[in-house]
């Protein structure tokens, strides 16, 4: 599991005070809304800003592009190194 990878998990648990859940309760390919982990548009509002600050990305909240970028975090992290580079 790469560093990023980790650091998505920690920042999902802390932004969204999902307390009773560690990084090895969430699958890099586990989908993170409805099915899955089950967030909802609140949660991907909040992860959004976290994720925004936290990794200096900028995101298009209205982008088709922006739900897949969000569909898991291994597409999280390949959507970080994108915009990182």
């Amino acid at each position: 599991m790469t560093e990023l990878k980790v650091q998505i998990k920690q920042l999902i648990i802390s932004s969204l005070d999902l307390e009773d859940m560690t990084t090895a309760d969430i699958a890099d390919d586990e989908a993170l809304f409805v099915d899955g982990l089950g967030l909802d548009s609140i949660d991907a509002l909040e992860l959004g800003l976290a994720i925004k600050k936290q990794f200096d990305v900028k995101i298009d909240a209205n982008s088709e592009q922006t739900k897949a970028h969000f569909a898991s975090v291994n597409s999280l992290a390949h959507f970080i190194e994108q915009a990182r580079s």
